[in-house]
């Protein structure tokens, strides 16, 4: 199968690759022309044979919705836009609309697995018409890991997105559990070699996770990670989480405090951001603050 992607960046770029090594031809947009493939959006969908499928990976809200734009005028009806970034899902629907007024479809797809994707595959949930959805099958295939799991059909136009937000809000819990269990057994003085029991959860224990892997990873990087600022981003979808929360009267207790413990990360170094900072780093490459040195 052919697609057209654009942006590629640590998950495009993976992507791409992953793709490719199933067989399909993927001819790939970047505005860093070391990376792509054309030299432009119009060029792109010109190699593309009708029906066309184009996937879009940027940042969300204006660059998504830039590139959505300028597809508009050059796709033609019964092509398709997937939009895989992480769009918020009343922005779906917005540019399901915008498209299908024109004949093209839309699919919007909630896409996890980070920098690890490219070797692991990729968690996808997906939104969207069943037509459409479908004939993404040989390309969905090729992204998800092996086995029974990790793709969804979620529903109508914005599933997808909404399925990822909330994966990512439960994300935000899990990781400042993590954090908060850490902190505490570096505070007491009878507790000699956190690292170590860290590692010792990893197997026979009810918390272990992907995640507990990725916080050992971290330790065995930087034992006390001293060499972190305890600051934090939020990528905005723990904020959008506990919006849709109120919107729904969904009780939130565990999501919202973690989003509120990012936003305290910014008024002082947190220990606990620490951690947070070190597992974001490790699962999905986002930037790290160094600790200023005294």
């Amino acid at each position: 199968m052919q697609l057209g992607l654009i942006g590629l960046g640590k998950m495009g770029g993976n992507m791409r690759e992953r793709i490719r090594r199933a067989g399909h031809t993927v001819i790939g947009y970047d505005r860093n022309p070391d990376l792509s493939d054309v030299g432009g959006l119009a060029e792109l969908v010109e190699r593309l044979d009708a029906p066309r499928t184009v996937w879009v990976m940027v940042p969300a809200g204006a660059p998504t919705q830039s590139v959505i734009d300028e597809l508009g005028g050059l796709l033609q009806a019964g092509d398709t836009v997937v939009d895989g970034g992480n769009s918020r899902w009343t922005d779906d629907e917005k540019h399901a609309a915008e498209l299908g007024a024109k004949g093209i479809g839309f699919v919007d797809a909630g896409v996890s697995g980070g920098v690890w994707g490219l070797e692991n595959g990729y968690a996808l949930m997906v939104g969207g018409d069943k037509e459409h959805v479908d004939r993404l099958r040989p390309i969905l295939d090729a992204l998800k890991p092996e086995g029974p799991y990790g793709y969804v059909h979620a529903g109508k136009v914005g599933a997808g997105h909404f399925s990822k937000m909330v994966h990512n809000g439960i994300e935000y819990a899990m990781m400042q559990a993590y954090a908060e269990g850490w902190e505490l057994l570096e505070k007491v003085d009878s507790v000699t070699d956190v690292r170590e029991v860290f590692r010792s959860w990893q197997e026979g224990t009810v918390i272990r996770s992907w995640l507990l892997d990725l916080a050992v990873n971290a330790l065995d990087e930087d034992e006390h990670l001293d060499k972190l600022r305890g600051y934090a981003q939020d990528s905005g979808e723990g904020r959008w989480t506990v919006e849709a929360a109120i919107d729904n009267a969904v009780p939130l207790p565990a999501i919202t405090a973690s989003l509120f413990a990012r936003f305290a990360s910014r008024q002082e170094d947190s220990p606990q951001m620490k951690m947070i900072a070190a597992l974001r780093n490790q699962f999905g490459g986002h930037a790290v603050e160094s600790a200023k040195k005294a």
